[in-house]
């Protein structure tokens, strides 16, 4: 379960440690570690010195992308809502959870075609398509395992992941309780398992 985490932009560069100034760029590189895969965030000036065109084979990353940083903004007390198709992508990748996975892959894919989730590189590790999203506002990437659903369980996966957006991990405890439908989870399309991801060609389920 290693493939499914969110990895979040760095504040300073890994090469040389300088803090990323608002709005300069960077290059964020993907390792893949066999155990996990890492991110690197580095400047442009260590980017030019050590990383230049050709390096991918020296150095070793698997996949490559250049961004712009920008600031943290203050912190500010977030009132209470309901659940959000992201901020559930959050708290089902904490969870950790097996189960979980085919409702993340949905919510990343309704994400994306919300143009909230970007994708940047697909991977195969051991037999399983990796997809590797970036949310671009913060510059945190998403790595995103794909269940290859069959369209005989899309259905299912809709509900749970409808039920999730209304209730969240701790659905109410009355059996059968209604749905409600929200912005975010009304309608799940079926179609989603076959979204077009970037370039990236994705399986039909």
């Amino acid at each position: 379960m290693t493939e499914w985490n969110i990895q979040s932009r760095a504040h300073t560069c890994a090469a040389c440690g300088k803090s990323f100034a608002d709005r300069e760029a960077y290059h964020t590189l993907l390792f893949d570690e066999k155990a996990e895969f890492r991110r690197s965030d580095i400047c442009q000036s260590c980017w030019q010195a050590q990383y230049s065109e050709g390096a991918r084979e020296r150095k070793g990353f698997i996949s490559y992308w250049q961004g712009v940083y920008e600031a943290p903004p203050p912190r500010t007390e977030e009132p209470i809502q309901k659940e959000n198709a992201e901020s559930l992508l959050r708290k089902l990748i904490e969870l950790n959870d097996p189960h979980y996975i085919p409702a993340g892959y949905i919510l990343a894919v309704m994400l994306e075609r919300k143009r909230l989730l970007k994708v940047k590189e697909q991977v195969v590790r051991e037999g399983q398509r990796v997809f590797i999203y970036e949310q671009p506002s913060t510059g945190d990437v998403f790595t995103i395992i794909d269940p290859a659903l069959q369209l005989n369980q899309l259905e299912q996966v809709q509900h749970d992941v409808a039920a999730l957006l209304e209730h969240g991990l701790n659905p109410p405890s009355a059996e059968g309780a209604p749905v409600a439908s929200t912005s975010d989870s009304s309608p799940v399309p079926t179609e989603a398992a076959e979204a077009p991801h970037g370039e990236a060609e994705v399986p039909n389920p």
